[in-house]
């Protein structure tokens, strides 16, 4: 359970990174642009010159966007931060969130194994490609969910911790409700994209 606690931190790690990371590099590059010293600033620069020196803030192609300092608690760079987006993939975060917590309160646990209905087999798009005549372990189940974003996975996973996949969508809402995500809604627990099934850069921030 140790090394899941880790995966499961180095997961949040890793998506925040992947949802930025299309924005990231140019802020990478002004980092890199050279300041003078606050010397050499005071002795040849103008507070004008300064500002004139100053690299520009780049374009960013993305709809939206929201780059955080989650130590200082404040944000770097946003745009459109509450503007409805669909969450695709990144949907799995809620998943993860409860089937985490479900094992964190023992209601199951990682050798447990769970069904794979015809519904999760027959999932569409990134597949872990599990068999449906076997019994799968959770962990396994986990690990086909975060490292393939296996939509098989996450189904036979929402399956065996909500009973349904309904009740665990009505979960996964009613959980996104009490972290103060108020403009997020869920449809499915694998992000494919449906009509209404909506987040924003502020919500996923939130639960990141």
């Amino acid at each position: 359970m140790h090394a899941f606690s880790r995966a499961h931190s180095g997961l949040r790690t890793a998506v925040v990174v992947l949802a930025v990371a299309a924005t990231l590099s140019p802020w990478i590059a002004l980092a890199q642009v050279s300041v003078p010293s606050k010397a050499a600033a005071s002795s040849s620069l103008s507070s004008q010159a300064l500002a004139a020196a100053a690299p520009q803030v780049p374009d960013i192609a993305a709809r939206a966007y929201l780059l955080l300092d989650i130590t200082a608690n404040q944000i770097l760079a946003a745009k459109d931060i509450d503007s409805p987006v669909e969450p695709a993939s990144l949907t799995k975060l809620m998943t993860e969130y409860l089937v985490f917590d479900a094992l964190k309160s023992k209601k199951i646990n990682l050798k447990q194994t769970f069904s794979v209905s015809e519904r999760a087999w027959k999932m569409p798009g990134s597949r872990m490609f599990i068999d449906p005549k076997m019994q799968v372990p959770v962990e396994d189940l986990i690990k086909g969910m975060v490292v393939q974003s296996g939509n098989d996975a996450t189904m036979a996973l929402a399956e065996g911790v909500g009973g349904t996949v309904e009740q665990f969508v009505v979960r996964m809402n009613e959980q996104a409700k009490a972290l103060g995500m108020n403009a997020t809604v869920y449809k499915n627990p694998e992000g494919l994209t449906v009509p209404g099934h909506t987040t924003t850069a502020r919500d996923l921030s939130i639960l990141a």
